[in-house]
């Protein structure tokens, strides 16, 4: 691999770990996902074989300093290799893999490149969650809850946005006030 190519993932991947989604291009996210998938096997394997392993001097925690070395050849940030040990790796230690989940959302305006969301299983970013209340959150937290819920949740919201302009672009059948219809009897050829 080039050094650029993998200068992109490294960074693409801090920033997946860091936020658990991140919004690019599908080639860059179908890159993307198994060097993410790699390093939490890496911190997963750290993990199993010591423990916390902060400080331990024997073998085990050997192995842990060595995963953390080996993660952060590729992540040179230390809060986020931290964040991986710490609730990342521990979160996917009954998973045998698929870490990462590809959502496609639709075409970029500029380009018409093919957009992708990559996010951490179990993490379920929700861009529309801060903007909710919270009575309103409790009532759709049974329909929302896995990917099928999000994507219908999507097309309702395209749906609503659909039959809002379809209403306004409708001209009215009523004559509005103030306006006289024009006469539709034809007018003679040729004559004054």
């Amino acid at each position: 691999m080039t050094e650029h190519r993998i200068s992109m993932l490294r960074n693409q991947a801090t920033a997946l770990l860091r936020y658990e989604h991140l919004t690019t291009t599908v080639p860059k996210a179908k890159e993307l996902r198994p060097f993410v998938e790699r390093l939490i096997t890496i911190a997963k394997r750290g993990l199993a074989n010591g423990g916390s392993g902060r400080g331990a001097a024997t073998a085990a925690g050997l192995k842990t300093l060595n995963a953390r070395r080996l993660v952060m050849q590729d992540l040179q940030d230390r809060e986020v290799v931290s964040k991986l040990f710490d609730t990342i790796a521990p979160r996917f230690a009954e998973r045998a893999g698929g870490y990462t989940r590809l959502l496609r959302i639709g075409f970029r305006k500029g380009d018409s490149a093919e957009v992708a969301q990559v996010e951490l299983v179990g993490s379920e970013f929700d861009p529309s969650a801060k903007a909710e209340s919270p009575d309103e959150t409790k009532a759709d937290a049974g329909k929302k809850k896995g990917v099928g819920g999000r994507l219908r949740a999507a097309a309702e919201r395209l749906r609503g946005k659909k039959d809002e302009q379809d209403a306004a672009s409708k001209p009215s059948t009523k004559p509005s006030k103030g306006v006289t219809r024009k006469s539709t009897t034809p007018r003679k050829a040729g004559g004054s």
